[in-house]
This record gives C-alpha cells, structure tokens and sequence, in this order.
C-alpha cells in the first residue's frame, strides 16, 4: 500500500472537494461532498459531508497529512463543533487530526507557490486576506451579508433589487435593468418586490447579481460593477504587503466583468486566478509531510 500520500480538502458552504495526492502531486482519488461550512449547515451534517469527501478521495488508503481549508472555520472553535468534525476525520481514515484552514489560505496556495501576497476572494460573499509564510496575517472584509461584504453576488444582486426599487418609486420609464429584475422576480410592483426579496432567504439575491453582470452596458448595471471593483481593489491593497495578489470565486474571475476590471484596478500588482482550493489544501499538506512537492500550477 502506498503510505506517501496526502489529503487536501477545500470546504465551503455549497460543496466539498477532498483530493489524495502522492508525493510527487500526482491525482490518486478525488472525493466530494455537499457544503461542510458549519455555520451554513447544522454542524453535525457538515461534519458528516467533510467525512464522505475524504473517505472518498482517500479509497482506504492512508494519509501521511491532511490540511483542510473551510469557510466557517473559526466554529471550531465550539469544542462540542470540533469534536463532531475530528469523529468525522477519524472514520474517514485519517490518523491524526488535520490542519485546518480558512479557505481563503488554500485558494491563495492553489494559485501560486509565493510565501507572500494577498487573496481576494469573490464569490457569494467576498474576503480579502494578506498572507505571510502560506499563512493569514491580516483579514480585510469578510463581514457577512448583513454587515458588508461589498462587491459580492449578494452585495451586487442587492445593489440591483435597490436600483429597481429606485427606479419604481421615481415613475419614470424602467431601464433595463430594473425591467430585468422585475422579469426574474415574477413581480410588477414596488410592494411585491419588496415582500418577495424579504420572504426569500437572503442569499437569494445573489441571483439578481448574473442580471448586472450581463447588463453592464446600462449605466445603472455598470455603475454595480465599478462599484463592485472598486470596494474589491480597496480591500485588496489594504491586505496587501507583498508578493502576488490572487483571485478567487465566480465574481472575481477574469470572464467576470467585475473581475476583468478589478485585474484594471490591480494593475500595479501580479495577479494570478485562484485554481483548484483542493490542489492547494493537499500541496500545503505535502510541504508539511515531505518537505517538498511540485505546486500544481507553479510547478515549484
């Protein structure tokens, strides 16, 4: 049985990938679950998908390290929330505890093997993260839906139902972006917008931000956009030291128009797209065990 392998997992709220890889960072068993961040699901489901991944990726084989990179990682700081996440490590073969890291750090080692820079990460909700030594050093963002998270797909796809709201009260005729997110909404009217956005769960708005996106055109759809790459970048360079900046989730990405012109507004800086959070959890994992192993993208 071959015992120089390694397991990297990357954690978020809509699914789990769990990789094992060799030494050498070659594939050996690929495993995924649904979301495992513990303050999304009841902490008991989310252990259980992070368990299933694993065992998957690993196929009974055994691990010589695991770092896991999770969205909601600071819950484990509940004993009564780790000890459910380390039965679930346990059963799925690993025989000791893994590292465990915020997913932030496993997208920054996905995209480059710099010790140093910054991660910017975009998605449903946006973070920005300097990292010293593959380590966070400081956090920028990261507030949640509710208090920040500017320039995500919540923030942008609220952005828009405000603009419609706005654009109603005014009386004048709709432009194409309030007519958009009416037409998804299935609704006509100031009262029922509202009443639906509020009944819906929050996250629920992140599916007007793909209207914005493809609207960017109309002034009011593009002044989103710059303002979502603008409160990107700024958080970007206030994390920001040294080293590469990379990007990550769907919002940041360089087919993104937010993303395309926040690589404008970050044009001082490298930046690099974040690859495969799974790769990078399992290369870091191989650092640790061997001391050395090529970076999937690097090659370094």
């Amino acid at each position: 049985m071959n015992t120089d392998v390694v397991v990297g997992v990357d954690a978020g709220g809509t699914r789990t990938r769990a990789v094992a890889v060799d030494r050498a960072g070659a594939v050996l068993g690929r495993g995924e679950a649904g979301g495992a961040n513990p303050n999304s699901h009841p902490p008991q489901v989310a252990a259980a998908r992070m368990g299933e991944a694993i065992a998957s990726a690993l196929r009974g084989a055994a691990a010589e390290g695991c770092v896991v990179g999770m969205a909601g990682s600071s819950k484990l700081v509940d004993p009564g929330v780790a000890a459910l996440f380390h039965t679930a490590f346990a059963r799925a073969g690993l025989t000791a505890a893994p590292l465990v890291l915020t997913d932030a750090e496993v997208a920054f080692a996905s995209g480059t093997a710099a010790p140093d820079g910054a991660v910017v990460i975009s998605g449903t909700g946006s973070i920005a993260m300097g990292i010293s030594g593959r380590r966070r050093a400081r956090t920028c963002g990261g507030f949640g839906w509710l208090l920040g998270d500017e320039g995500s797909a919540h923030w942008i796809g609220r952005e828009a139902v405000r603009a419609t709201l706005r654009a109603l009260q005014s009386g004048l005729p709709l432009g194409a972006l309030p007519t958009a997110v009416l037409e998804q909404a299935g609704v006509a009217d100031f009262g029922t917008l509202i009443h639906t956005c509020n009944t819906n769960p929050p996250v629920h708005l992140a599916t007007f931000a793909p209207l914005v996106t493809a609207l960017r055109a109309d002034p009011v759809a593009g002044d989103i956009v710059e303002r979502a790459a603008l409160a990107l970048a700024t958080e970007a360079e206030a994390a920001w030291e040294s080293g590469p900046v990379v990007l990550a989730g769907s919002v940041a990405a360089d087919d993104n128009p937010v993303g395309a012109r926040l690589r404008e507004l970050l044009g001082a800086h490298s930046t690099r797209a974040a690859d495969d959070g799974a790769m990078g959890a399992a290369w870091l994992a191989g650092l640790m065990a061997f001391g050395t192993m090529p970076h999937p993208v690097d090659g370094a």
